[in-house]
């Protein structure tokens, strides 16, 4: 498989494994009344700050569980005031590139930077799949070959799925000398084998070939091919019609075998034409689930760039505060084809927030349950991106433009500090919580129950019939005592016990199958 070098990706093909694992901070939540509930949170997530880091506080909750990642990074053309700009001067990228590729970083092209600044992103967002699930990268010419080889690299050349073309513009204006760009790729990789591409809606337009010229019991239906794709000879057999005409067989075969073909026959599936000098195979509409996605969407059918500025300019009263948004048609559209109604979505290049709106959109069709996480790093997260998801909510336009709200609810978070300071202790000001969902995740791989019992106040689950206690207190030191394991009631196989000193002998923690793991020292990094 063809890899791509460039300089410094020997110092970012890992580097996701060194970001700091900070936590998430909720700010407020928004309900479907237009209040800010201080006291509820919502599955629906708003996160301001870095992606990067972002990504991975979301490791704990939402590993393996994103069944559909949409994004729509920087295409790198040199206009865009993004963090990791095309400037070798400007100060953010030479900090970046100066703490993680180091003095290489100054040679860097524009190209080896948008390198170096998506590959642990997508080394994380392929952490946060599904195992069933797909990503959805939009993208132009400038980057499009570069980031189908890191896809490549990242998700495996054999869980590429297609690179569907989307014509965001329909006017044809441009400067001389130089191609109209019309269209842009939409690059989409599965985690695996086990995705399952959806299928659209049929509209009238791709119904209009399905008649019923003899009132099939089973509806309209069309005419579909009877001949083989290739030449098969053990498929060359005459059909006798009722009134003993022959019909000579097709040049490469028929589709069928003579059994299979004479219970279609009987079934009334093929029938004979007027003449008995043809056969015709029916194609019912009645055995068609959707429509089939086709690698090509026109502009008409997935919206537009200038579609979606109109909207944004519906959304917040006349001015649109976004350049280059994405229509939510286009939104949905990935949605009905990669996830079902109780996915979670996630857009971790959020922008305008489009995403969520699509989301909306979807549950209020349909009734679905799907939940969005957005981040975005830029300072108008909740100036635009989280004020455009609330508007939605609670409808937004005047007049004939009016658009009722989809209700719902979100909740917006910043990054918090990190969990693990530099010298490997607790950074205590983060909170039990959040060290505890944190030590869980780690050990199991799964989230922290939801629901914790109230007689044991340090036991923190059970996975895979072992039972994980944290006991934790930030103003003592504890120790895993005789009189510590009197007070656990939990029946399992095996227990794993946090604590800051341990103060049983090593052969009795193994004959009851207890493992001792030391606060802060055993605590894994993420």
């Amino acid at each position: 498989m063809p890899t791509l070098e460039w300089i410094g990706k020997d110092k970012v093909v890992n580097h996701h494994q060194e970001v700091p694992y900070r936590v998430l901070e909720r700010q407020y939540s928004y309900d479907e009344a237009g209040q800010h509930a201080e006291d509820n949170s919502s599955e629906n997530m708003i996160i301001h700050g870095d992606n990067l880091e972002a990504l991975k506080a979301l490791l704990p909750r939402y590993e393996g569980k994103v069944k559909c990642i949409y994004i729509d990074p920087p295409y790198n053309t040199g206009n865009e005031g993004w963090v990791y700009n095309d400037n070798v001067n400007d100060p953010k990228i030479k900090k970046w590139l100066g703490e993680v590729v180091g003095k290489e970083g100054e040679d860097l092209s524009r190209h080896d930077k948008w390198l170096c600044m998506m590959y642990p992103r997508l080394k994380l967002l392929q952490r946060l799949l599904r195992d069933d699930g797909a990503i959805f990268i939009s993208i132009d010419d400038t980057e499009q070959s570069n980031l189908r080889l890191i896809c490549d690299e990242i998700f495996g050349t054999g869980n590429f799925i297609s690179d569907v073309i989307w014509q965001h513009s329909v006017q044809a204006n441009g400067y001389g000398g130089k191609f109209v760009s019309q269209f842009n790729h939409t690059l989409v990789y599965s985690k695996s084998s086990q995705f399952v591409l959806g299928n659209l809606p049929r509209s009238d337009a791709d119904n209009k070939l399905y008649k019923n010229p003899d009132n099939d019991p089973r509806g309209p239906w069309r005419a579909g091919y009877c001949v083989n794709g290739l030449y098969r000879p053990n498929l060359k057999y005459e059909i006798q019609t009722p009134h003993g005409n022959i019909i000579s067989p097709p040049e490469k075969g028929w589709r069928w075998s003579r059994e299979t073909m004479q219970a279609k026959l009987d079934s009334g599936e093929i029938i004979f034409n007027v003449d008995e000098t043809a056969i015709i195979h029916k194609l019912y509409l009645s055995d068609l689930n959707g429509k089939v996605p086709e690698n090509i969407w026109a502009g008409g059918i997935a919206g537009t760039t200038r579609q979606a500025t109109a909207e944004l300019k519906v959304i917040f009263d006349g001015k649109a505060p976004f350049d280059t948004p994405k229509p939510t048609c286009l939104i949905e559209r990935i949605i009905q084809i990669a996830s079902d109604p109780d996915s979670i979505i996630l857009d971790s290049f959020a922008g305008s927030g489009t995403t969520a709106h699509a989301v909306l959109n979807m549950n209020k069709a349909d009734g679905g349950n799907r939940k969005f996480i957005l981040v975005e790093m830029m300072d108008y997260a909740d100036s635009i991106t989280a004020e455009r998801v609330k508007r939605v909510i609670d409808g937004y336009g005047e007049g004939k433009k009016a658009v009722e709200g989809t209700g719902g609810n979100f909740s917006y978070y910043e990054l918090g500090p990190v969990l693990l300071l530099p010298d490997g202790n607790l950074n205590e000001e983060v909170g039990p919580q959040k060290i505890r969902e944190y030590v869980y995740y780690m050990e199991t791989k799964e989230s922290l129950p939801a629901e914790q019992s109230e007689d044991e106040p340090y036991f923190m689950g059970l996975c895979r019939n072992t039972a994980y206690y944290f006991y934790y207190e930030r103003e003592r030191v504890t120790t895993l005592d005789h009189a510590f394991l009197s007070t656990i009631q939990t029946k399992a196989e095996g227990y794993t016990i946090y604590a800051d000193l341990c103060a049983i002998p090593q052969e009795t923690l193994r004959k009851h199958n207890i493992t001792f793991k030391k606060i802060p020292r055993d605590i894994a990094r993420l």
